[in-house]
């Protein structure tokens, strides 16, 4: 029986245009990035082309929701993944063309190991937007501060009544969107019973963890950032570092729930006995925090409340 051949198509893109590669073959194709340039752009490939993108924020989800409901295969990579990979192969430019090589290279080479990409539900789609926008909002609003700082005699007090009433809409909106899912419902009430976790913390943990079947809590854990990195050469044991990979807001949410867990009467005595351990208070914190998400993802799988008890001891490991 003769066996399909396997292709690979890299594709780098833009807010207007798309420059695509195959692998193993030379030329590039442009294209618009829009509809109809990529329907008619993807009738020249194979069915069983799989095509790959950088995550770009916006700008790429057209592509991979038409490549997908054409039943391809369709990726979104980390680009810092991407840009480490580009500087191993000892790419000496940077163009479109070369990009969109990489990126099929990439792919021809790694994608035994990489989760294909899957759309969300429309509820999913629209709570992960809002939640970006939270989060956007309260960006901006930290900027504008900083910026404002120097000229204290600017009253800024009206600005920010409207920067609260328009949280406090986003909020609701995000409320009233876990509201309309009663499974979604019931399990972020369940998240909000983990000490730390509050109502935004909940609402972004069961975003994420209704939209990706993880395998387990390592696997949370790495997708989020929070897993240190050896660097280690011989006898010598280097400093471990954050990975970072993940979505930065969520470790910055989770570092906060694990900022409020250190005050409180449960898990209070189990970050000091991390820090009688030799960690530094951001060290501590951290691990609390990975601590945190671990729980977060049990008690989404068991729909049971939180106890103290899910927490252990101090685990035999290295500093973060």
């Amino acid at each position: 029986m003769q066996q399909t051949e396997e292709v690979f198509v890299g594709v780098d893109v833009a807010k207007a245009g798309l420059s695509s590669c195959i692998h193993g073959r030379t030329g590039r194709c442009d294209l618009t990035n829009d509809e109809s340039g990529i329907a008619a752009w993807l009738a020249t490939l194979p069915q069983q082309a799989m095509i790959a993108v950088e995550s770009t924020g916006c700008y790429h989800q057209l592509l991979v929701r038409l490549a997908h409901g054409s039943g391809r295969r369709a990726f979104v990579l980390n680009a810092r993944d991407v840009y480490f990979y580009a500087k191993a192969l000892g790419a000496r430019g940077k163009s479109d063309r070369t990009d969109a090589q990489v990126i099929a290279r990439y792919l021809a080479e790694h994608h035994a190991s990489l989760r294909s990409w899957e759309p969300a539900s429309d509820e999913q789609d629209r709570l992960q937007k809002l939640l970006r926008c939270r989060t956007g909002v309260v960006s901006k609003r930290e900027s504008l501060r900083q910026v404002l700082r120097d000229v204290p005699q600017l009253d800024i007090t009206a600005l920010e009544r409207q920067f609260d009433a328009l949280l406090d809409d986003i909020d609701a909106q995000v409320a009233a969107l876990i509201a309309q899912d009663a499974d979604l419902k019931r399990k972020c009430a369940t998240l909000s019973t983990i000490t730390g976790i509050g109502p935004l913390g909940s609402a972004m943990l069961g975003a994420l963890f209704s939209r990706i079947a993880f395998a387990n809590g390592d696997a949370v854990v790495a997708y989020s950032g929070l897993d240190p990195r050896p660097n280690d050469s011989g006898a010598r044991t280097g400093r471990r570092r954050l990975s970072k990979r993940g979505n930065p807001e969520l470790r910055r949410q989770l570092y906060l729930a694990a900022f409020a867990a250190t005050r409180s009467k449960a898990l209070g005595p189990l970050y000091q006995s991390i820090k009688a351990k030799g960690f530094k208070p951001t060290q501590a914190m951290v691990i609390l925090a990975r601590k945190l998400l671990r729980v977060a993802w049990a008690v989404w799988k068991s729909e049971k409340a939180f106890d103290a008890t899910m927490i252990g001891g101090l685990p035999a490991c290295v500093k973060p």
